[in-house]
């Protein structure tokens, strides 16, 4: 009796799923998943090819020169004008101010305008999740030209799809094979090993290893880690190629490694680029990559602390189905864990999150992305940003400190008050003809309902009414998923 009344009830319900498979509530969408049921809402989030992309927003990607380019013409357009020599030291820096200034915004727009407009938000969630799991640093040169496509073909499209797809579409993509090095790799004294691809490179067979599959403890030795950079060798980038209009990924057996191998206990039978996919296959199946992407997800989707018993169980499922993403989250959001109230409020927003909640639950056009962003980026969590190969963290001890507070409330009232610069087009001449509306106080309280404490409701109905809104966003209980 005492487990029953402990329960979600239904609104309770209608905002956990809003907050767990979406980025929070927007206008209207407590009432509709309450209406619809949470079970009906968890299997439309599923499946979301069912779900029709609203014609506005589809109109805006679409408008996005950028959103419709390919990898080659991305790198054409926008590489270094000298292929052989990567061009002069002043030819790069032209080359990337231009992409700085040209597809970056494109691509972070992309970004921004689907997390807080798409109906497809567990698609959107997840593939942040992958984004982050398969981690690329715009920063890194080459990098950036292809980020954005990166997200658009590499991720989203198997974000709720088979793992093995996944990695293998990450794996062939020339923003991982750049980021990463691999493209560089070349079999010792094999014939194409000569200047810059002169070497072996380990880096992506480490971190495919440690952070994409198997996990740190997941059993693989150094000598495995040696074993995947020269089973990986010869995987690259084909600048000539693309000159013809070739996509960047290529196979060169001058600079593969032929020689046998052994991998993961395993002597390969497979010979040239069919290595490759043979390892990227024993990667996937592994118990050892089930354990660690079924921790990731429990960590992210319901608690920092992952239950063990909720881990194997969606490990199992994973196994079972083959790498299934959508099998496994379905019996993740099944679980008794995920729907305890234990779990219910208490995982703290990443700024991501938070930013991208309060756009949706104050409905606020993101107009200027630089302006979004740039709050991100004073957060620690700029889009495409992070340096290093593993990746955004998601805990609260990452996030939850006094100085990321302070932050948290100052952009709630700026965007609170309509003065944020987030809805103002970019070239706006000045702050006081091109403020938004402020946002309704009573409007915002509907809209997340459950999500504000009542301690904290009444804290907001004595404050002055244009103060409101800012400590509603502002609020503890707002920071908490």
């Amino acid at each position: 009796m005492q487990a029953q009344a402990q329960a979600l009830d239904e609104q309770e319900k209608s905002l956990h799923v809003l907050n767990r498979l979406a980025y929070g509530p927007r206008p209207g969408d407590l009432q509709q998943v309450e209406n619809m049921g949470v079970k009906r809402y968890i299997e439309q989030q599923l499946n979301p090819d069912r779900i029709a992309m609203p014609p506005d927003l589809q109109a805006r990607l679409d408008s996005l020169p950028a959103y419709g380019m390919s990898t080659t013409q991305l790198f054409n357009d926008y590489g270094p004008p000298s292929f052989d020599k990567d061009g002069t030291k002043e030819e790069k820096q032209a080359a990337r101010q231009r992409a700085a200034a040209e597809l970056t915004p494109q691509f972070h727009k992309e970004r921004l305008w689907l997390a807080t407009e798409s109906p497809r938000q567990l698609q959107e969630v997840m593939t942040e999740f992958w984004l982050n799991h398969f981690n690329v640093f715009e920063g890194k040169e080459w990098v950036r030209y292809w980020v954005g496509d990166y997200e658009k073909n590499a991720i989203r499209p198997y974000a709720l799809g088979n793992f093995r797809t996944l990695l293998g579409a990450v794996a062939h993509h020339p923003a991982m094979l750049y980021y990463l090095d691999n493209w560089l790799s070349s079999g010792a004294n094999t014939p194409g090993a000569k200047g810059r691809f002169k070497g072996l490179n380990e880096n992506y067979a480490r971190e495919l290893m440690e952070l994409h599959t198997l996990g740190v403890d997941g059993g693989y030795q150094q000598a495995d880690v040696i074993a995947l950079a020269r089973i990986l060798s010869g995987w690259t980038i084909d600048v000539q190629a693309m000159k013809g209009g070739a996509a960047p990924f290529s196979f060169n057996p001058q600079r593969h490694d032929n020689t046998p191998k052994t991998f993961l206990g395993r002597d390969l039978q497979a010979r040239g680029y069919q290595e490759g996919e043979t390892a990227l296959d024993l990667l996937a199946s592994n118990p050892a990559t089930a354990r660690f992407i079924s921790t990731k997800l429990v960590q992210y989707f319901v608690s920092d602390q992952p239950d063990p018993v909720l881990v194997q169980k969606l490990s199992q499922e994973f196994l079972s189905s083959h790498g299934n993403i959508k099998a496994v989250l379905r019996v993740l959001f099944d679980s008794q864990q995920f729907w305890s109230r234990s779990n219910y409020q208490t995982q703290f927003k990443t700024p991501y999150q938070f930013v991208i909640s309060s756009l949706r639950a104050s409905a606020t056009p993101v107009i200027n992305q630089k302006s979004v962003n740039g709050s991100l980026g004073q957060f620690g969590m700029p889009l495409y940003g992070w340096l290093t190969p593993e990746g955004y963290k998601y805990s609260q001890e990452a996030w939850l400190n006094s100085d990321a507070l302070l932050r948290r409330i100052n952009f709630a009232g700026a965007l609170a008050t309509g003065k944020s610069p987030i809805s103002r087009k970019e070239n706006a001449p000045t702050p006081s003809t091109a403020d938004a509306p402020p946002v309704d106080p009573q409007q915002l309280l509907q809209t997340l309902g459950p999500a504000i404490a009542p301690e904290v409701a009444a804290k907001v109905a004595a404050a002055p009414p244009n103060l409101q809104a800012g400590l509603i966003l502002g609020s503890p209980s707002f920071m908490r998923r």
